[in-house]
């Protein structure tokens, strides 16, 4: 027997079995029905023995609850197939349990390698953010309705469709490679096509590649083709890859010379023909990982020489005075991209010197004779003169004036690359600055026709220092495109030190233009408390996007007015992403190095530790305290006779809060013209947002979904960093120091 159902009670079973029925209903449940003595009515009474619904293998249908019986303890678990053509158990699982909804790799041991926490273990809500995340995309907006369950009983989610029509049918799978997917039921191409996923790297499951591959989720083309073996590995199955079941990974193409020794002692020097090869920006494996003794170690040479002393050593990395080794497979290497390089790992392969690439350590003990030398010499002059002819004909084409480099979704437009006398015209050579800001100047400009506004930001700081600035901008705002995130039309690099961003020019400038002026009276009469309350959400939203729908979460870590640009009807537009950075879904690549701007860190910056989105999070919460106040969150100090009294109004604010009067907090320049409820939802919102503990701390999706009135939050509690500002800093002698904060 290959297959069967699990059986039903034998009480079930046992009376009335010929009157059992399977029936397989338009929802695509298959039921099995049994029927029951008449009622009084003379009806007959049918009772559901077993349902497909209730074992949903790789496929969540609309209708079916996917979820656990806090009861019985009966859970409706998905477990993904072994591959195309294979229905047998795979090598994944998705369920709900006590923690929240729980991706694992099922064998050959079981790995939690994706997590999103319930309603019993966090204030987040899964249902609302999916929702936000759906109307993003045309393609998904009012398809399916989500609903979610947690009462005495069960804990489920479910969903229905809103368009029952046969170009937008829709089903929810658990992919082979890990992946939960929504797939839509193309009329154009009469397929199926994912069109979302979570977790949205395919790289992000355990092993997903299976052992002695790298995994690249730059592409999500076809499930394979993230998929490599590394240096001196072949598939172990070309078959079975083809078939997307890569459980079997790759194997060595030649077996390492010291593990084919049998004395111990010989093989110590035959052990030292195996190379070791460099696998740059990586990230380094999940399993069998062993630190070596420091005083063991003491360099990347005695590093290497601890691997090559074990046979069952495959791989070592020495970083930060730090030597850790592998034994057996290596699972989950994934490849960096390269934009934080303060993250990036090199990963040393141990392979058989026969297997050495050309240019390794290995290759290189080899020493070529002078006639093979000669030769490669006029080969290789020969191939340089060819490449040299096509880099600069590739130049040519490539980096004139409107040469789109990255498709945009909406057709025609694009990021494109400038030449830098097109941008010296635009901008009449670069005389009207607009303003300048740590990484250099931004000027004015206008496109040929003249119909087109930009802003040109010319970053002029250290040369590393605005190279990776100039990188971090393209590689983020080049890539994405959201409402309230300035538009990147293009760039330009001439040389090797100038670097240009070219953005949407915004009529109106910075946010702090507007809050901050002394004389405000006319920038106060624009920015009505509406138009305040509007900006407050159209920066959340830009905020919850980055940190949730892209395909990394991007962490601007640089949130403040001066970031936050208003067009021509003052909707808000972060800017300025010199100093993003990406991290995967799980934050396997924290940050450590500090970045940002003093009064809108968050405390884990000032502490060293490893960051998260959270110190967006922050940083915002202290910029809602500036919108509805319109003064700076910095201390200020006044003298009384011989004593200095401070203010930190972030402090003031909790405490009016607290007291119920948050009216003494709006800014003055509105003369009582704001809604005193939205000024409480949204002081109560900043204050949550300031929270010293990060896990304390609302997400961005959670913060919109309060701003726009969908959720409501509580008081919340005074911070202790802001309590022990309360206690210690109300009066300070003079001589004190006045500015802790």
């Amino acid at each position: 027997m290959l297959w069967s159902t699990p059986s039903p009670s034998a009480a079930n079973w046992s009376s009335g079995a010929s009157s059992n029925t399977a029936v397989l209903m338009d929802t695509g449940n298959l039921a099995l029905l049994g029927a029951e003595s008449p009622s009084s009515s003379n009806n007959n009474v049918t009772t559901l023995l077993w349902q497909s619904f209730d074992y949903p293998t790789d496929v969540v249908l609309p209708g079916a609850k996917f979820g656990r019986n806090k009861v019985t303890g009966f859970s409706r678990q998905g477990v993904t197939r072994k591959s195309l053509i294979d229905p047998g158990l795979g090598s994944y699982s998705v369920e709900i349990d006590a923690s929240g909804v729980v991706l694992k790799r099922r064998s050959p041991s079981s790995v939690v390698y994706w997590r999103w926490s319930s309603s019993s273990t966090s204030t987040l809500k899964l249902i609302p953010i999916l929702k936000s995340i759906l109307d993003l995309d045309p393609r998904t907006r009012g398809l399916i309705d989500p609903t979610y369950v947690d009462d005495s009983q069960e804990e489920y989610y479910m969903y229905t469709s809103l368009n029952e029509s046969s170009s937008r049918l829709t089903f929810v799978s658990l992919d082979i490679s890990g992946q939960i997917k929504m797939n839509v039921w193309s009329h154009a191409l009469q397929s199926w096509q994912a069109i979302y996923s979570q977790p949205a790297d395919p790289c992000t499951p355990y092993a997903t590649c299976g052992a002695f591959t790298t995994c690249n989720g730059g592409t999500t083309s076809s499930s394979s083709s993230f998929c490599d073996c590394m240096p001196g590995f072949s598939r172990k199955s070309p078959q079975d890859w083809e078939l997307d079941d890569r459980a079997g990974g790759c194997v060595r193409n030649t077996p390492l010379h010291y593990c084919t020794t049998t004395s111990e002692k010989n093989a110590t020097t035959t052990g030292s023909t195996d190379i070791f090869l460099p696998i740059p920006r990586v990230t380094l494996p999940y399993n069998h990982l062993q630190s070596v003794d420091g005083a063991a170690a003491a360099s990347q040479s005695d590093c290497e020489e601890a691997c090559r002393a074990s046979c069952s050593c495959t791989a070592y990395s020495y970083n930060s005075s730090r030597c850790s080794v592998w034994h057996g497979e290596l699972f989950s290497v994934n490849r960096n991209d390269g934009i934080d390089n303060n993250s990036e790992q090199v990963l040393y392969l141990r392979l058989a010197s026969d297997d050495s690439p050309p240019g390794s350590a290995g290759n290189r003990r080899r020493k070529p004779s002078a006639g093979v030398v000669a030769a490669a010499s006029i080969v290789g002059g020969g191939l340089l003169l060819v490449l040299i002819l096509l880099l600069t004909i590739w130049r040519k084409r490539s980096w004139r004036c409107g040469t789109p480099l990255y498709g945009s979704q909406g057709g025609g437009g694009g990021v494109v690359a400038f030449r830098y006398t097109d941008l010296s015209h635009a901008t009449k050579n670069f005389s009207e600055k607009l303003g300048a800001g740590g990484f250099g100047c931004v000027f004015k400009g206008v496109l040929t026709g003249g119909s087109t506004a930009i802003a040109v930001k010319r970053l002029d700081g250290a040369a590393r220092q605005g190279e990776k600035q100039f990188r971090a901008e393209v590689s983020s705002l080049g890539l994405i495109q959201h409402i309230n995130l300035v538009k990147l039309i293009g760039f330009c690099c001439k040389g090797h030190k100038i670097r240009l961003l070219v953005y949407e020019h915004m009529s109106n400038g910075s946010l702090d233009s507007h809050l901050f002026q002394s004389d405000g009276a006319a920038a106060a009469a624009a920015l009505g408390w509406n138009t305040r309350y509007q900006i407050a959400i159209g920066v959340a939203r830009g905020l919850s996007y980055l940190h949730q729908s892209c395909r990394e979460c991007i962490i601007h870590c640089d949130i403040k007015p001066e970031n936050i640009l208003l067009d021509a009807s003052f909707a808000p537009k972060i800017a300025d992403f010199g100093m993003a950075a990406f991290v995967g879904r799980d934050f396997s690549r924290v940050l450590t190095t500090f970045r940002g701007t003093a009064g809108y860190l968050a405390p884990e910056w000032l502490g060293g530790v490893a960051i998260t989105s959270k110190v967006d999070v922050y940083s915002f919460g202290l910029v809602l305290l500036e919108i509805v106040s319109g003064r700076r969150n910095s201390p200020e100090a006044y003298s009384s006779d011989d004593n200095y009294h401070i203010e930190y109004f972030p402090v003031r604010a909790i405490g009016k809060l607290h007291g119920g009067d948050v009216r003494s907090l709006v800014d003055p320049q509105l003369h009582g013209d704001f809604d005193l409820e939205e000024v409480e939802r949204v002081c109560k919102v900043a204050c949550w947002c300031i929270q010293d503990n990060e896990l304390h701390r609302p997400t961005m999706g959670e913060v919109v979904r309060v701003l726009e009135g969908q959720q409501e939050i509580d008081m919340p509690p005074m911070p202790r960093l802001l309590a022990a500002i309360t206690q210690g800093t109300g009066t300070v002698t003079e001589g004190s120091s006045a500015s802790s904060m």
